[in-house]
């Protein structure tokens, strides 16, 4: 390890496990994960390749970790709070939380570049915790919030939560994931102007209590 990182360490409290999940992710989050060697991870931490295996038992653990800490990172960074129960109109807080999905999901894509291809990192990241949602996943947030606005009154009590959110996070994925397939396809496209509300007023038709309007 270079004089300079080794100094970071120190000073900055981080340990090398740490130093190398965010090496790792900074490679992850310009690449992807395709192609991605030990070499390439250990040269961008600073590092002699095998101290990776002093951390992680292998090359497919240390991306996982590092793809899972990309997400949480891109979550964390999205403007404001997520829309709280009894605050505003449940639309508008449903248009909110879409779109705060989808601009997750559209910038964590290229982090996941090729990784349809390495079960091993996928079955790796499918054992840590759901980066996002507070760790219970989006679709959890969404139906969470939608149990809390039917306590409040301003969802009616027979929608159920759990089907309305996976039609959200299924909108996200239909956008944006579907990507993950084709690579060398077309950008991701920019939703349609009207599809973020088309979707919430489709919702609201089966969710607003009557007499809402």
């Amino acid at each position: 390890m270079s004089p300079r990182r080794a100094a970071a360490l120190r000073d900055g409290g981080q340990n090398l496990r740490e130093h190398l999940i965010a090496a790792a992710g900074r490679l992850v989050a310009t690449r992807g994960t395709a192609g991605l060697t030990v070499r390439d991870i250990a040269r961008e931490a600073g590092v002699a390749d095998g101290v990776l295996y002093n951390h992680f038992a292998d090359k497919e653990e240390l991306v996982a970790y590092a793809l899972h800490a990309h997400v949480r990172a891109v979550g964390a960074g999205q403007a404001g709070e997520p829309p709280r129960p009894g605050e505003r109109t449940v639309g508008a807080n449903l248009r909110a939380y879409l779109e705060r999905a989808l601009a997750v999901h559209a910038a964590i894509l290229p982090a996941f570049t090729g990784v349809v291809g390495q079960p091993k990192v996928l079955a790796r990241l499918a054992e840590l915790p759901n980066p996002m949602g507070g760790g219970d996943g989006l679709r959890a947030e969404f139906a969470g919030y939608l149990r809390a606005e039917q306590r409040l009154g301003r969802v009616r009590a027979q929608a159920r939560p759990e089907a309305v959110a996976t039609l959200l996070v299924g909108v996200c994925h239909d956008l944006v994931l579907g990507r993950l397939l084709d690579p060398s396809g077309p950008a991701v496209p920019e939703p349609a102007p009207d599809l973020v509300s088309d979707v919430v007023e489709t919702l609201l038709h089966g969710l607003a209590p009557p007499g809402a309007g």
